[in-house]
């Protein structure tokens, strides 16, 4: 079972930040936030600061795919994701901040519990979106996509913890890269991008949790051509 979310804050809410210009429009940061999906947010809505203005060749909509009891399934890229019990689905809300879904679409946006909840510690989510290549001009390999990935990242707090390295999945040529930012009290949120090319587009699965094992728990539920998955 998935939860539905619930109304956003003023500083998370679609408007918020703009995808296609890639910036932040400026709002205060709640004092009880410590680690939320804002992280997320905040790199998906930079990373088109490196695409060229241009409009793409003229390119179909990846189809958004839905969430069937607790798993998350895509027809048009073939693969479903895993959904822990009980999380929350803010999939239409982020979705809502993509000026043009040709261009850049996120598929899932789940996370263990509502940006505004009390909570304690690292709000572990699950991000996957699709980038069409055409905006990023010479873009060959996904491994290439964690060139503008790493600077964001950084400049948000979160250090790479190795280079881009292959991470098949399920025979998939698909190229990882981990980060971590470190709190105060020895806690530390821990961050693991996959990126793979299909269809023209970068399609990206972030998995973020407060360790490397909560991590690989949530990666493990990523399988391609696994229909027998998304049984209920």
């Amino acid at each position: 079972m998935v939860m539905p979310a619930n109304p956003l804050p003023s500083y998370a809410r679609p408007g918020s930040f703009d995808v296609a210009q890639g910036r932040l429009a400026r709002a205060p940061v709640p004092t009880r936030f410590v680690v939320s999906c804002c992280v997320v947010l905040l790199i998906l809505a930079a990373l088109p600061l490196y695409a060229q203005s241009s409009k793409p060749a003229s390119q179909a909509t990846p189809e958004p795919g839905e969430i069937v009891g607790n798993f998350y399934r895509n027809v048009s890229f073939g693969f479903s994701c895993k959904v822990p019990y009980g999380w929350v689905d803010r999939t239409a809300d982020m979705r809502e901040a993509s000026t043009d879904p040709a261009k850049a679409m996120v598929l899932l946006g789940v996370f263990e519990r509502p940006p505004d909840a009390n909570g304690e510690g690292v709000n572990s989510g699950v991000v996957i979106a699709a980038e069409s290549v055409a905006t990023y001009p010479g873009l060959k390999s996904a491994a290439q996509y964690f060139g503008p990935l790493g600077e964001v990242t950084t400049a948000k707090g979160l250090t790479p913890t190795n280079e881009p390295y292959e991470f098949p999945v399920d025979g998939k040529p698909i190229v990882r890269r981990d980060f971590v930012k470190e709190f105060g009290g020895g806690a530390s949120m821990h961050q693991s991008t996959l990126a793979w090319l299909a269809k023209g587009y970068v399609v990206s699965f972030t998995f973020i949790g407060s360790s490397d094992e909560e991590v690989m728990q949530l990666l493990e539920g990523l399988k391609f051509g696994k229909k027998s998955a998304v049984r209920k």
